[in-house]
């Protein structure tokens, strides 16, 4: 924490009277700021060794006490700044000593918090309790990596370079063991809250913008038609189980997920546009409304569990019950997959949309994808495993 002050003349730079002007530098953590202090002298009576003007005359003695308010006035900035225990530049020295208000310098962990506290407001408006909690991990992981590289509790804002998030990987794979789809996500909820920094001016570009996350392809796992009809067809004499499997085949036939299952009502079920009936409620994971025309098997399953006294479409147990019963229900039919309501939701995006030639952007309307893009990366296969079959059918055709 040092600062040099310098006063120097520039003798080529004179003006019409013969005199320079005397200029300030202040450097500090190496980096230089120059600018004039608005005196001049005779460059012959500057000393720059001293850094006085010399010899002592009447106008040369209030050039000095001028020069010693300057520095004393920019000592005085930089102890200022140096008390609140913040990161400075040069340049913030050079403001607080002109009187001018300075941009607060944030450190990662700390401008990570206050996005979160920003977010925090927002739970239950635009985004769940589930959905901050990740932001939270996500932060959590980043602040496990500045200690592990770093050796330290946080680092300056500005400091962050594009290396940050190669070594942040590297970190989240070796020392942390998280798979490449998790890591991705980690870093995807790291990278809003510095595009916000960006975007309030604490940074001047994002640091990541080259970063190009890896992507790790996955086979989308699903039940073909026979494994969905082997199920539909199965009669359960436990009730517990028996009821798992039909919430598990509505899910097949709408794409919900548990918590939305868990959370249907009656009041949900409105006759639609097209006179049909369609589900139309908040999707729990996005926050966003959705509408979904009810199948006529849904219906079935609707119908079958509607009690007049009760509001709720389905009494659906605990996930951790529901998810121990779908173990179950496998082992007992033989599908060798495990059942979850992911499986479900591919299920419905699959065997019952696109096999039966539903277009991409219907389907991705459905599942309430974000944008048409991500349901192509998640189902391309599935979509050129239906193309294959027509073009055989079609070879068929024009071979007879």
């Amino acid at each position: 924490m040092k600062i040099i002050i310098r006063f120097q003349i520039n003798k080529i730079k004179a003006n019409s009277a013969g005199k320079c002007s005397i200029r300030c530098r202040i450097t500090y953590n190496k980096i230089r700021k120059e600018f004039s202090t608005g005196l001049f002298i005779n460059p012959d009576f500057w000393d720059g060794k001293l850094q006085l003007a010399n010899p002592p005359t009447e106008q040369n003695n209030i050039i000095n006490k001028q020069l010693s308010l300057i520095e004393n006035k920019i000592r005085q900035a930089f102890l200022m700044l140096q008390i609140k225990e913040t990161n400075f530049t040069v340049n913030d020295i050079y403001s607080l000593y002109k009187g001018e208000k300075i941009a607060k310098e944030y450190n990662v962990i700390e401008y990570c918090e206050r996005f979160l506290k920003q977010l925090k407001r927002l739970v239950g408006i635009d985004i769940t309790d589930a959905t901050y909690n990740k932001y939270e991990n996500s932060k959590n992981h980043i602040k496990g990596f500045i200690k592990w590289k770093f050796k330290t509790k946080d680092i300056p804002l500005k400091e962050l370079k594009s290396q940050f998030l190669v070594d942040l990987e590297y970190y989240l794979k070796v020392e942390k063991s998280l798979k490449q789809i998790t890591l991705n996500k980690v870093i995807q909820r790291f990278r809003k809250p510095i595009r916000v920094a960006v975007s309030e001016g604490f940074l001047i570009r994002d640091p990541f913008m080259l970063y190009k996350a890896k992507r790790e392809k996955k086979e989308i796992v699903f039940l073909s038609v026979e494994e969905l009809n082997t199920l539909e067809n199965h009669q359960f004499s436990q009730p517990r189980l028996q009821e798992v499997k039909d919430w598990f085949v509505f899910s097949c036939y709408t794409g919900f997920a548990y918590n939305e299952i868990k959370k249907l009502r009656k009041h949900h079920i409105v006759k639609g546009f097209d006179g049909e009936l369609w589900i139309e409620m908040i999707r729990e994971k996005t926050q966003k409304n959705m509408a979904i025309p009810i199948l006529p098997k849904a219906k079935t399953l609707i119908d079958a569990y509607s009690n007049p006294y009760d509001d709720k479409v389905f009494n659906v147990l605990s996930n951790q019950k529901y998810n121990s019963y779908l173990k179950e229900i496998t082992s007992i039919i033989g599908i060798n997959k495990r059942l979850t309501t992911h499986i479900a939701r591919k299920t419905f995006a699959s065997t019952v949309l696109l096999f039966n030639d539903v277009p991409i952007e219907i389907v991705s309307e459905l599942l309430g994808h974000s944008s048409i893009k991500i349901t192509q990366e998640s189902y391309g296969k599935v979509v050129q495993k239906k193309v294959s079959e027509q073009m055989k059918k079609l070879n068929e055709k024009l071979n007879k």
